[in-house]
Formats: structure tokens, C-alpha cells, sequence
């Protein structure tokens, strides 16, 4: 082997991959296979000697028809009758095919061969054509691999002679003998495997390995040899090898002996011979002794078959897998979180598979990441989860199947696991290998010591939990919500309780909520929607079916569920007040007070409410279970939450943020082309976050909305706030989460530094921003800076305290001098002793009469005396190295002063991480302040956010006008959708949307398809919440009264989960605005009435539309494609005929959109235009023209008959009708009477006795108001006297 192979590096190798020697780069590999070498002719045969004896045995591969492949011949040039050999690769991996096909048998031959080498002496023309290709083709393989791969080089005596007898002209006998080659992968592991390893098939002498062993507990990195062992052989991967050897090598199915082949000729030469070439067939060899080489087949069978007999029977239980009470998968009781373990699996496992099993029979539907060095390793079917999801390597270790990844990249592949919707558990080690030897010395006299390093379950991660900075990586909140509710058997028509808890697990921030809704969840499904639980706590069984459906149907597919037994995880009301006191979460209770007196406020309030603690007793159990609840309790951060705000913001449900597209579009998901992504241009992360819980709730009282305007305009009109606002506050971190990570205890210091000077730059922009405030009209943005609590007194604390240039250098905390007794103290014994140190120094060099003596440090040895070789030292000093020149030594004064300095440094780690704790809790103690510093700085994003919206939307738009009237109003001239981004060549066509005041209050819209009615029904629901919000609306002109509810019903969508049909989710909806819709409020309806028959769509749509008009009396505007709707509200007063202006090229069926809302009814629809736009072939379109002009005909005249036979009377509309016969019916009826009805109405159609006489009242009969009589009498009056 030439030195260049020799003197390749060694590189560190990863646990689980096979341990080899140093490899060699791509460059010289090339270089040394590229040479042209002959191919030699001979028969090979190898000599095994046994313990006891040999016998015979030979081998013979099946026959190759490749013609390129080159015989191997004897001696006399004839073929080999035994082991004829075919030769298509290059001469290295030529000779290990022969070594390969005459070795695979492992009954062990005496025979003995020679061969001849004046062929190659001769230079054959033919072995060396044959030869080229082959190093060409294994050159061409050679240069895919990469520069650190490992590679096997054979000994240069791997051809044995076939007699013992004189080798070629000009060879010389070697002395060293052929190695015994073996490629397999390491199952050293470290003092946790007791695993038999695998040794030499013959108690010969020792055998030189071609691995290196690595204890993976040990907390050194792992180290190389730094040169190539002498050996005369590189090594190559064990897979990559195997790929190259399975491509060029056939095994023989059997070791029968082949037949004798007809000899072959021998090519003459035709050229003068030549000198003999540098070759690996042209070298001598001798025989030797040559263990078994096994094939990557033989061996991964090998492996398997072991792996298999010693463990299928241990770990048969995982076949059947159960919970720790020994329910099956599919049981209504099993738990996923836990697994069954027979006692007798116990007995068999070995004490590093106990320590395992323990963490994951508790923590089963988790993928736990085990510790073991500087590598994590999965075991089992997380590994199984790791190598099918990841393609992690997928091997056997400790009696177990295992993936592993490196302790530094552990975040990474957490964080991989967890997006695909898995729990990952982190288990780490509690001690270090010294420290498990300090352990067992210590308690060698006790059984019950631990055999392996110990262990602990440091934290579970999930998708809804996270906190590490590492793994967060989205700025808005990600919560996990446990979820109560209280049904009632058989009265599922009345109101159900609800009792909603969850968290925010990155800023410790709690939320408590309670409510009864309605059948259809409507208050549920709007929290839902508003909060997006990554992760739902709920009860086993605990769900009705409608709840199940819409938590299924609003949350995506990777949300994690977790499904807690009842009384035992998921608490009742009861024992979590227990648990709360028993763990003293917010505070020690006080002898002789109340426990709930140290509680937050919002939680003190809600304590007597059984369903919200409940909720709140399976989140801390939960939790719990997480290792997050003291952390995260602790910082006593609770909210009351109402998702809907009644009193004092506008309410926005959850089908209407999905129809509106607030939070997220409706074709992917996303936040393209959302409300929540035009508006939100916060600069902070924390900003952001409010920013959308504006939007999830917008003002309603018009004083709020007008100092939140006045706001916006003054940012908008005084030039420098916003600009040095966002300079100064674009690098914030995010503070609300660091600062809940300090008093969790797990900020690193490098974080803790950035939120001291984030807070001093903080208060340095809050002075410079308060100088605007003069210029400023309103007082909002004043009344905000002025709410600042002044952090100086906090921050000049944490300066004197420690040297932050030093920390963030260094990465530890330095305290000042006085800040630290202890510190000071420990920094003084050092002093002292270093002072020793050179005392005893000059004492030596004055003993020893040189000053030719230094200290030297190597390692863990310090302060060692080094000097020449030449200078006598005294008896008593320890010598603890020498080099040639130099010897290094202890002397026993010496040996006591380092003894004092370790134990002096230990001491200061001690207190400099104590010191770290101590001023996190300092920290800690002002926390209120600091959170009120960054909820403040959050407003100021968002009013600032607001400001550059309104900017942003060009011209026109306009600061809204809220107006307070008895009758409700809205006004937008020249209105644009926000969202709508306008093509190159096209613009967007504003409209006037006028309702209420005194215009209709109802718009009955019509167009034809893809006219633009949809768009105009989203835009009109957009601008009112950008109103109310705070914000400029893109329109000319914006007037209205503040509205307290949206209502919308858009689009087709069907509930497949819920058994729900499109049109049974229409009325469902439908439903929901009848009811629950005021004078106050928006509604917008699409085309109701579709999703059945003609005459049943149109018969609905009449209905509602005229209960919108006469009793209920908001404003909306309702689209339709029936025609006739129309006319039965022309002459009503409350209804506006509208529609969509179109050109229409009958000729070519053509529909030019114009996209403008104007007065009157729009013809038709123009479905056939629109279906020949599409592509439908054009016979089709043709035949459905001709049956739509059939059908209208007979409508107009069954029109015409009824005209006459009414003589010509005015159509005043059924439902008029239906008001008089109504009103006339009142005629004389007593007012208590109608109350009283009205109250029979409300208790669900129940017997009231009124005297002898008993009265039902019919559910869902029609009884009006006053107010409501006296509109109805209104609108006939109005419409009699427009006849």
C-alpha cells in the first residue's frame, strides 16, 4: 500500500454506522485504481487451518455468460476444472471475488495451488483490454462517492501459490501474512448493552480489529485516531462496498463442484515483452491462513436470523398492543398514553431496556427521544416512525430496532416530528459517565444501585405546548384548549353549558370562558374559529356529537386530540380546587384565610362555575403530564374571554369570518388575500397578536371607534412618530414570550441580556416618542404613553449588578463587586491561591537553583511543573509525563494547593448558576410591570398598523362617520373591496351601497352569473368592519350607525361529516339569523332557497325575505336568481329592487359584466351565456335555449290569465296580504292576552292554566311587537297609497 493511502485522516463516525479504519480522499483513490493493470490468470483456492485439522472443500460459481469476463487459468494455461473464476471488475475487487467464491462454504480445504506469471510478464493484449474496462468502470463508481468515504484496499498477497512452489522471475517472498477481512456493523453500544459481540471463527493468535470502539456515554466528543494504523489494507463503507460487490459478483446457490472446462489457448503476444507492470496479480504471495469473508446478503441474514431468534419471543407482546389496564386498541376505555408490559417481559430485559420501557410504557403515543451520549436514539416503532417518515437508518442495537440523531441537531428533529402532528418526549441524562462510576463506587454495598447512567423524562413536547424559542415558529399565539360541556339526555333542543379553558403555552397566558348555546353550537363554533386550537383536553365520552362535528369540521387534520378518562384525568369541579390548593401553584395558603385569596382575579371569579373548573382541572392535569404546570400556573396570568362581546364589540361568528375570509381564504387556507393580512402590518410579535384579537372583535360604541380614528389620523398627519416607532421597534424580540421563559427558569442568558437592553431602548424611545404628543389632536396615543410605567429603577439594578459586556461574551454573569457576598468571597480564595501557585513557583526554581521551570496545563492536569530532563528533581515528586527533552511533575505541597483550586472553581459554577436563578426571580418580581410595558408598546403597533392600512388603500377612501339614530343606517358611496387587487388592464368598479335612513332597508339583488354579486354582498361586510375597527374604509364617502352583528349566508357548501345537505346547512344558517338578528344588525343572504325544488326554494326565500322586511327590520341585502321574487316586492317599501348591469351579445352569446349595481331587475340570469363561456358543447346550450323559451312562454301566460282574471288589479304582493289579515286579526284582542301567548311561546308550547279554561300555545307561532305592529301598519299604508 502506497503512503499516500496510508496517511488519510480518520473521521469521527456517527453511532449506528459501522466503525472503520481512516479513509482515503477521492483524489488518491482514483489515482491509485486509474493505473492500467493486466489481469491474471490462475486458480485460486484458500487454505483455512482448524484447531484440530483440515479438510478439503472447494467451490465453483455458476457460470457467467458475460463475454467480457476473463477465465482465470493455472499454471499451464489450462482452465481450472474446480473454481474456474470470472474477472469484470477492477483487479481489487477481481481478487476478493475469487477470495469471495472459494471462501463462502465454511467447510475448511487443505489444497494447495500455485500460479504462473509470465503471462502478465508478457504484457496479454487481451487481460489488458479486459483490465482497462474494468478500472474504468469502477473508476466511474469510484467518483460517486463522497471525499470521506472509507475504502478497503486487499493485501498484495491475496493470490496464493497453488504449491508452495518458486514465484515468478523477479518476485520476492513476503514475510507478512493476509488479514482476515471483515466488514460488520459495530454493536458496541456502551456500558448500558451487555451484547455478545462477535469474534474470530478460530482461537488463533489475536486477530488486529478493523473498527473503533466508542462508549457512547461518555461526554467527550468522539475522536479518531489521528494516523492510519500500519495495515496494509484501507477500508471502504461497509454499504457502499457491498453495492459495488453485489453488482460484479455472483454467489454460488450451492457448493457443488462445477464441471471441467475445455481449455482454452493461451494469446500469444504481439509486441516484444515488456518489464513486468505494477500490479496486485504480479506481486508475490505466499500461502496463508484466510478466515471466512462474508457477502452483505450472508451477512444482514445472518444478523436478522440472530436478532430474530433472540428477541421474537421477547418482545411477542408488542404484537397485541394494550393499555397498562389491559385494554385492546379500539376499546372505548383503552389509552393510547400508556402500554401494557407482561410481568414476564420484565425478568427478561436487560437494565438498559428496563430504564427504557419504564419512560415509554407510561408515555406510549409519544416518540421518545433517548439520550445516550451525544446522540438521541429511537427505539422500536418510534424507530420504525423515524425510518418511514424521516428515512433515518433504521439498525439493531441494544436488543431493540434503532434510529438515532445527534444531541446538537436535536431541535431540528423535534421540531420535524411535531409538524407531523406527533408528541415528542425528551429524555435526558441525569448524570455523566464519571458520575455513574462515582455512583456505583459509592454504592457498591447496595443491591438496588443502578447498573446503567441514569436517566429522567425532562419534558414532552407537543404541537399546542411549546415554549423553547428553538421550536416556535410562528408569531402568532398557538393554544391548547380543554373543553367541558354539560348535556342534558333527551333535551338536546335546549341550551347546553359549556365550559372553556386554554392556554398559551409561549407566554403563559390563560383564558377561561363560559356560556349556553344554542342547537347548532353557534357561540362554540365561534370561539373555535376565533382561537384555532393546535391541541384539544377533552373528556371521554364527554362530547355530543354536534360539538365533535364542529371541532372536526373547523380544525385541520394535524390538530393533536387527547381523550382523558373522566373523574380520574379530567378532574370534576371539586377536585380542582383540591389540586390547586394542594400544589400551592399561586402562593403558600395562609393560616386562617381563604385559599382563593391568593388566586388570580379572573380565577376567583369563575371558582363557583362548574363546567369552566372542570375544563380547567383536565387542562392542569394535562399539563402535568407535560412537566408545564408549575411554570406556567405559577405566573398567574388568567382572562375572563366572551367570544362574543354582546355589550360592547361587534360579533362576528364563525361562519361569517369564514365567509368573509377574515382570518384565512377559502381555496387553500392560507393568509392571501385576507382582511387579517391587509390590515395587520404590526411590527412586533406581540403586536400581531392583539392586532387579531381587534379583529376578532371590533368596537361598537362610537366613542371608542372615534378616539381610536382620531388616533390613527393624528399618526397619519404628523410625520417622525411612526417612523421612529418602527425603527426603534422592528429588532424587538418577542418580550411577552422571554419574559414568561424567566420566570419559568428556562431563559438562556444570551435572551435575558436582550430583554434588559431591549427594555432600556424601550424607555429611551418612549421619552423621544412622548415629545409628539403635543402636536397631537387627540388624547388617545398621550393617555397610552403616559400609562408606561417608568422601568428605569428596575433596569439600573440588573446594570450594577453583573457586567453585561462580559456575559455577552463569555455567557456567564459576572456579578460586580458588593452585588454577590458568596461570589466575592470564592473570588478572594482564588486570588489566594494563585497567589500560592507563584509563590511555590519561585520557591522551586530557588530549591532547584533555575528558572528554567514553568507551570504547564494539559487537560484535567494543571499546573504541573514542567522542566528539563537534565535537572534532578527530589524523591518525593509525582512524575506525571515526559518527552524526550522535558518531564513534567507533582510535588506534594503542589498537588494540595490544585486540589483547592478545583474544589474553589466547582464552588464558583455553583454560585454563578445560583446567582443566575437569583436574578431571574428578581426579575420575576416586576413582571406585572414588565408585561404592562409590552401590552402598551403592543397598542401603539396597532394604532400605528391602523394608520399605515389607511394609507395604504389609495383613492378614494375616507375616514368613516358613525352617526346615533333611532333607525339604522348605512352609507358608502364609491365602495372598492379592500382585498380585491385589481388587474394591469382592468380597474375595480366601485358601487354605492345606500340602506336604512330613509331608503329601504333592504336591497333585493339580481344579476346575471359571475356579475359581481357576491363580491358586492363581501365588500359591503368589509368596509363595516374596517369601520368599526378603527380604520379608513376605501370609499368615497362612509356613513352608519354602529351595527352589533353580521350576519351571512354565501355560498354552497354541504357538511358531509355531519349528514348534512346543502341546502339543510342553508336553513340551518337561516335559522340561526331569524332568530338572533336585531334592528342593529347586517345581514347578507346568496341566493337562498337553491338547494331544493323551483317552487320550495322560491316559497322559503319569500318567507324570509318578508320576515326581514316586516318584523325583524335590519339591513341586509338579499341576492336571488328568481325572477318572480321580484315581483311580489316591487311595491314593498322596505325592499329595494337592485341588480348588476351587464351587456349582452345574443347573437353571439356573449355577457359583457359591467359590474355596477343600478335600480330595476335584471331580465335573466343568462345561465346559457355563461354555459357557452364555460365550453359546454354547443348542441347542448342550443337544446337547453329552446326548452328555457318554452317554459317562459307558459309563464307569461299563466300571467296573463291571472291578470285577467284579477281585471287588471295591482299586484300588492301575498305577503301585504298576509300583514292585513294579520293586524285585522288583533282587532279587539287584549293586549295581556298577546303577552300572555308570547310568554307560552318562550317556555316551549307547555299547558298553562289560565282558571278553568287551559290554553296552548303553538311553538313558533308569529306574534309582533308593538313596535313592529306599528311598522307593519306603516309599510301598508305606504304601499296603498303608491297604488
Amino acid at each position: 500500500m502506497t503512503s499516500d493511502a496510508r496517511s488519510g485522516k480518520s473521521s469521527a463516525r456517527p453511532r449506528g454506522t459501522s466503525t472503520s479504519q481512516p479513509p482515503m480522499m477521492q483524489k488518491s483513490l482514483l489515482s491509485f485504481f486509474k493505473t492500467a493493470t493486466p489481469v491474471a490468470s490462475s486458480t485460486v483456492t484458500t487454505t483455512t487451518n482448524a484447531t484440530n485439522g483440515s479438510n478439503e472443500s472447494s467451490h465453483s460459481p455458476t457460470k457467467d455468460a458475460n463475454p467480457m469476463r476473463t477465465p482465470v487459468k493455472k499454471a499451464n494455461g489450462a482452465a481450472s476444472a474446480d473454481a474456474p473464476l470470472f474477472l469484470d471488475s477492477s483487479p481489487l475487487f477481481s481478487t476478493d471475488e475469487a477470495i469471495l467464491r472459494t471462501a463462502t462454504d465454511s467447510t475448511p480445504t487443505s489444497t494447495t495451488h500455485k500460479r504462473k506469471t509470465d503471462e502478465f510478464e508478457a504484457g496479454s493484449p487481451i487481460a489488458y483490454q479486459d483490465e482497462s474496462r474494468s478500472v474504468k468502470k469502477f473508476a466511474a463508481a469510484v467518483e460517486k462517492l463522497s471525499l470521506g468515504t472509507p475504502v478497503r484496499k486487499l493485501d498484495l498477497f491475496d493470490i496464493e501459490p497453488e504449491d508452495g512452489g518458486e514465484e515468478s522471475l523477479g518476485a520476492r517472498r513476503s514475510s507478512r501474512g493476509v488479514r482476515r477481512i471483515k466488514y460488520q456493523i459495530s454493536d458496541d453500544d456502551d456500558e448500558d448493552d451487555n451484547i455478545e459481540k462477535s469474534g474470530p471463527s478460530t482461537p488463533s493468535k489475536p486477530q488486529r480489529k478493523s473498527r473503533i470502539q466508542i462508549d457512547d456515554d461518555d461526554d467527550s466528543e468522539y475522536e479518531a485516531p489521528a494516523v492510519a494504523p500500519e495495515d496494509d489494507f484501507m477500508e471502504i463503507d461497509e454499504a457502499e462496498l457491498d453495492d459495488l460487490l453485489e453488482e460484479d459478483i455472483e454467489v454460488p446457490s450451492s457448493p457443488a463442484r462445477s464441471k471441467s472446462r475445455p481449455e482454452q489457448p493461451k494469446p500469444k503476444p504481439t509486441a516484444p515483452s515488456k518489464p513486468a507492470m505494477t500490479s496486485v496479480f504480479n506481486a508475490p504471495s505466499r500461502p496463508a491462513p484466510r478466515p471466512m469473508l462474508m457477502l452483505k446478503d450472508d451477512k444482514k441474514k445472518e444478523r436478522a436470523a440472530k436478532f430474530e431468534e433472540k428477541n421474537s419471543g421477547r418482545y411477542s407482546w408488542l404484537l397485541d398492543i394494550k393499555d397498562a389496564e389491559g385494554n385492546p386498541i379500539g376499546s372505548p376505555d383503552y389509552d393510547p398514553r400508556t402500554l401494557y408490559i407482561p410481568k414476564s417481559a420484565w425478568t427478561t430485559f436487560t437494565e438498559f431496556e428496563r430504564q427504557f420501557w419504564e419512560i415509554k410504557g407510561q408515555h406510549f403515543d409519544s416518540v421518545v427521544f433517548f439520550k445516550k451520549g451525544k446522540f438521541y436514539e429511537l427505539y422500536e416503532n418510534d424507530a420504525d416512525i423515524g425510518h418511514q417518515q424521516f428515512d433515518l437508518k433504521l439498525t439493531d442495537r441494544t436488543n431493540m430496532r434503532m434510529v438515532g440523531v445527534p444531541e446538537s441537531s436535536f431541535e431540528y428533529w423535534a421540531a420535524q416530528f411535531i409538524a407531523k402532528g406527533y408528541k415528542v418526549a425528551r429524555v435526558d441524562q441525569m448524570e455523566t459517565a464519571l458520575g455513574k462510576a462515582m455512583r456505583e463506587r459509592d454504592g457498591a454495598a447496595a443491591k438496588s444501585v443502578q447498573k446503567v447512567i441514569r436517566r429522567e423524562l425532562h419534558s414532552i413536547l407537543t404541537a399546542g405546548t411549546l415554549t423553547d424559542s428553538g421550536l416556535l415558529t410562528n408569531e402568532m399565539a398557538t393554544y391548547c384548549m380543554a373543553i367541558k360541556e354539560i348535556n342534558r339526555p333527551g333535551a338536546e333542543h335546549l341550551p347546553t353549558q359549556f365550559g372553556i379553558a386554554f392556554v398559551d403555552t409561549s407566554t403563559a397566558e390563560f383564558n377561561l370562558a363560559t356560556f349556553y348555546d344554542d342547537m347548532d353550537r353557534t357561540k362554540f363554533e365561534t370561539l373555535i374559529t376565533q382561537i384555532k386550537p393546535k391541541e384539544v383536553v377533552v373528556e371521554k365520552g364527554g362530547l355530543s356529537v354536534r360539538s365533535t362535528r364542529i371541532l372536526k369540521n373547523s380544525l385541520g387534520a394535524n390538530t393533536i386530540w387527547n381523550h382523558l378518562q373522566p373523574e380520574g384525568q379530567f378532574w370534576n369541579a371539586i377536585d380542582t380546587v383540591d389540586e390547586l390548593r394542594i400544589k400551592e401553584y399561586f402562593g403558600a395558603n395562609e393560616v386562617g384565610s381563604l385559599t382563593s385569596e391568593c388566586w388570580p382575579a379572573a380565577l376567583q371569579t369563575m371558582k363557583d362555575n362548574n363546567a369552566v373548573m372542570s375544563a380547567l382541572g383536565g387542562l392542569v392535569w394535562y399539563l402535568r403530564s407535560l412537566k408545564l404546570d408549575t411554570e406556567l400556573l405559577s405566573f398567574k396570568n388568567f382572562h375572563v374571554y366572551d367570544p362574543v362581546r354582546q355589550a360592547s364589540t361587534l360579533i362576528l361568528d364563525g361562519q361569517t369570518l369564514s365567509n368573509l375570509e377574515v382570518f384565512q381564504n377559502n381555496s387553500d387556507g392560507s393568509e392571501s388575500g385576507t382582511v387579517l393580512r391587509l390590515l395587520n402590518r404590526c411590527v412586533t410579535p406581540f403586536g400581531k397578536r392583539l392586532f387579531r384579537r381587534w379583529l376578532c372583535h371590533p368596537l361598537r360604541s362610537s366613542s371608542a371607534i372615534g378616539a381610536r380614528l382620531d388616533a390613527v389620523e393624528d399618526l397619519m398627519r404628523v410625520p417622525g412618530f411612526m417612523e421612529l416607532f418602527e425603527e426603534k421597534c422592528t429588532r424587538f424580540p418577542d418580550l411577552e414570550r422571554i419574559v414568561s421563559r424567566i420566570h419559568a427558569g428556562s431563559c438562556k442568558i444570551s435572551e435575558f441580556l436582550v430583554v434588559l437592553s431591549t427594555f432600556r431602548t424601550l424607555v429611551e424611545t418612549s421619552r423621544r416618542l412622548a415629545s409628539y404628543t403635543g402636536q397631537f389632536q387627540s388624547k388617545k396615543l398621550a393617555s397610552v404613553l403616559e400609562e408606561l410605567p417608568d422601568l428605569t429603577e428596575h433596569l439600573n439594578y440588573f446594570a450594577e449588578a453583573f457586567d453585561h459586556q462580559v456575559a455577552q461574551a463569555e455567557g456567564d454573569i459576572i456579578p460586580h463587586p458588593g452585588f454577590a457576598e458568596d461570589y466575592d468571597e470564592n473570588s478572594e480564595v482564588l486570588s489566594n491561591l494563585d497567589s500560592q501557585f507563584a509563590q511555590l513557583l519561585d520557591k522551586v526554581k530557588r530549591e532547584l537553583k533555575t528558572t528554567k521551570i514553568v507551570y504547564k496545563d494539559l487537560g484535567k492536569e494543571i499546573y504541573q511543573l514542567e522542566m528539563s530532563n537534565k535537572i534532578t528533581v527530589p524523591k518525593n515528586w509525582k512524575k506525571t509525563s515526559s518527552t524526550n527533552s522535558i518531564s513534567r511533575y507533582y510535588t506534594p505541597e503542589l498537588m494540595t494547593l490544585v486540589t483547592k483550586l478545583q474544589e474553589a472553581r466547582e464552588t464558583k459554577n455553583a454560585i454563578m448558576k445560583e446567582l443566575q436563578g437569583r436574578l431571574y426571580a428578581k426579575f420575576d418580581e416586576n413582571y406585572k410591570d414588565w408585561l404592562k410595558a409590552v401590552k402598551i408598546i403592543a397598542e401603539i403597533d396597532c394604532l400605528c398598523s391602523l394608520s399605515k392600512s389607511s394609507s395604504a388603500l389609495g383613492s378614494p377612501s375616507c375616514r368613516p362617520e358613525f352617526v346615533e339614530s333611532e333607525r339604522s343606517v348605512l352609507e358608502l358611496e364609491g365602495l372598492r373591496h379592500p382585498c380585491v387587487i385589481p388587474g394591469i388592464a382592468s380597474d375595480f368598479i366601485p358601487n354605492d351601497t345606500m340602506l336604512g335612513g330613509d331608503t329601504s332597508n333592504l336591497i333585493l339583488l339580481t344579476g346575471p352569473n359571475m356579475g359581481g354579486k357576491s363580491t358586492l354582498l363581501r365588500q359591503t361586510c368589509v368596509a363595516i368592519i374596517m369601520a368599526q375597527l378603527g380604520c379608513y374604509v376605501p370609499a368615497e364617502k362612509c356613513r352608519l350607525t354602529p351595527f352589533d352583528r353580521i350576519f351571512t349566508r354565501i355560498g354552497a357548501n354541504d357538511n358531509i361529516l355531519a349528514g348534512q345537505s346543502t341546502f339543510m346547512v342553508e336553513l340551518s344558517e337561516t335559522s340561526k339569523i331569524l332568530s338572533e338578528a336585531t334592528e342593529r344588525s347586517m345581514v347578507i343572504l346568496d341566493e337562498l332557497g337553491r338547494g331544493t325544488s323551483t317552487f320550495d326554494g322560491y316559497a322559503i326565500a319569500y318567507s324570509v325575505l318578508h320576515e326581514l322586511s316586516t318584523r325583524i327590520g335590519c339591513l341586509g341585502l338579499f341576492s336571488t336568481h328568481y325572477g318572480t321574487l321580484t315581483n311580489e316586492f316591487e311595491r314593498d317599501p322596505n325592499v329595494a329592487l337592485k341588480h348588476m348591469a351587464c351587456q349582452v351579445d345574443q347573437a353571439n352569446r356573449e355577457v359583457t359584466f359591467l359590474y355596477k349595481l343600478v335600480d330595476g331587475v335584471c331580465e335573466k340570469s343568462y345561465g346559457m351565456n355563461v354555459a357557452h363561456m364555460a365550453g359546454v358543447p354547443r348542441e347542448i346550450v342550443d337544446r337547453a335555449e329552446e326548452m328555457a323559451q318554452e317554459f317562459e312562454l307558459k309563464q307569461e301566460t299563466k300571467r296573463e290569465e291571472e291578470l285577467q282574471l284579477t281585471r287588471g288589479a295591482k299586484n300588492v304582493g301575498l305577503g301585504m296580504v298576509m300583514d292585513l289579515a294579520y293586524l285585522l286579526g288583533r282587532v279587539g284582542r287584549p293586549d295581556t292576552v298577546s303577552e300572555k301567548m308570547d310568554t307560552d311561546m318562550e317556555m316551549g308550547g307547555e299547558e298553562v292554566q289560565d282558571g278553568s279554561r287551559s290554553k296552548t300555545a303553538r311553538v313558533g307561532a308569529r306574534h309582533l311587537s308593538e313596535e313592529q305592529e306599528t311598522r307593519v301598519f306603516q309599510r301598508i299604508f305606504k304601499t296603498m297609497a303608491s297604488l
